[in-house]
């Protein structure tokens, strides 16, 4: 079965005013819906970031793709490899915003992956968990992913979420999104005030949900020193404290004293970072994300890895539609030791969904699509909406420093902060 074209659409949906330790999300956010199409009348979806660059890179790639196997992933991923012929992209959410030319050829090659995952698996009948080895889990749990946020962006009506920019704030928006999808833990992006804030909105939610896992997030936000203090301000109460300080080193020193073990979606993002992690025991659990770590065959690698040094596993996520959740959890379905509960960012942003079903949560999980390939079917109708949205928003690359700046020309973005 060959590739015979490659359809990429740039595509902008709201995103709230979610505060993180480098700033605010803007408006919009930015993604692309790949579809690969075949000689067999077969088509299949990815989705990935909608950065100019990726996107660049995307369009450097697919004309490479036409006529190769859809089976043939290790032809695919040498063919994307060939077509940058070295070149790095950047990472604004990462420490020093640079990829190497391997983890740029990973995030190139997992949005067409994907795809030819969903076509072999609509070929054969079967959903792409049995492709990737049975589902060991008909459900997948995730967490309910709390900010600290404005009620609007600047100029706008206040959204359906409200403000949460104390304790209280944070615990009204828990109840929300637990009530109405039933989450059975709970993450808080933190890194936005100091500490001691966030230490109470950490006991504040505990207060009010005594049976629920809680993490927090403040994306390196933390000298080693503040690290351990809070570490030891939380132990009991967090079940894992993820990303505290920057780089291996520094989670490492943290993690010799911590009483909580440390997480990371930060620090160890490609493979080439196992082996100094391993070695400086720097992290306990890691956060694989299919977008970055080279799409679900190679994520599976990830799983095995981790097994094998007896490192846990859970899911990183970032703004993203249905393609990538319906992804997530045939992924997460098919790996035994994704011992956590997932992260994602669906209902922030599932409002502007492009599938004709949008996926939802029961009890906290999103039941594997039990439909042939991804089992999702795109409504073009809404990816023609979101493409325009994409043309007219104005926005080509992620920013949230920079619209910090907007509103509070005396922000600066720094790590660690405290």
């Amino acid at each position: 079965m060959k590739i015979t074209a490659i359809d990429l659409v740039p595509v902008a949906f709201r995103d709230p005013p979610l505060l993180n330790s480098v700033g605010c999300h803007e408006p919009w956010a930015l993604r692309t819906v790949v579809e690969v199409h075949t000689d067999e009348g077969i088509s299949g979806l990815g989705e990935t970031y909608g950065d100019i660059g990726h996107l660049n890179r995307l369009r450097t790639v697919a004309p490479a793709l036409v006529g190769l196997d859809v089976h043939d992933l290790n032809g695919l991923h040498a063919r994307v490899t060939t077509a940058l012929g070295g070149e790095t992209g950047s990472d604004r959410h990462g420490l020093t915003g640079k990829l190497t030319a391997e983890s740029t050829v990973d995030r190139v090659f997992a949005a067409f992956e994907v795809a030819c995952w969903d076509i072999r698996g609509k070929a054969l009948g079967r959903p792409v968990v049995d492709l990737l080895g049975g589902a060991v889990r008909s459900a997948v749990p995730y967490s309910a992913y709390l900010f600290y946020k404005w009620d609007a962006h600047p100029g706008a009506e206040p959204d359906e979420f409200g403000a949460a920019l104390d304790p209280d704030g944070i615990v009204a928006q828990a109840r929300l999104l637990v009530e109405r999808h039933g989450f059975g833990s709970i993450k808080l992006k933190g890194g936005v005030f100091p500490p001691e804030e966030e230490i109470e909105a950490i006991r504040a939610l505990r207060a009010a949900f005594p049976d629920h896992p809680l993490r927090l997030d403040p994306n390196a936000a933390w000298t080693p020193a503040t690290a351990l203090k809070v570490a030891s301000e939380l132990d009991g109460v967090l079940e894992y404290l993820e990303d505290p300080s920057p780089e291996i080193p520094g989670m490492a020193e943290v993690a010799r004293s911590s009483p909580l073990p440390l997480a990371t979606n930060m620090c160890v993002v490609a493979f080439e970072h196992i082996a100094r992690s391993v070695e400086l025991g720097a992290v306990q659990v890691i956060l694989s994300d299919h977008h970055y770590w080279g799409g679900l065959s190679r994520s599976k690698e990830l799983a095995a890895i981790c097994r094998t040094f007896g490192i846990g596993l859970s899911m990183h996520s970032n703004s993203h539609l249905g393609i990538s959740l319906a992804a997530m959890t045939h992924l997460a379905a098919a790996t035994p030791n994704l011992n956590y509960a997932c992260d994602t960012h669906y209902p922030w942003n599932s409002a502007d969904d492009v599938l004709v079903s949008p996926l939802s949560f029961v009890d906290g999980a999103v039941p594997v699509p039990s439909g042939p390939g991804l089992g999702v079917e795109l409504d073009r109708d809404a990816l023609a909406r979101l493409a325009e949205n994409y043309r007219k928003c104005g926005l080509v690359q992620r920013d949230d420093t920079g619209y910090m700046q907007k509103h509070d020309p005396s922000y600066e973005r720094k790590r660690p902060r405290w």
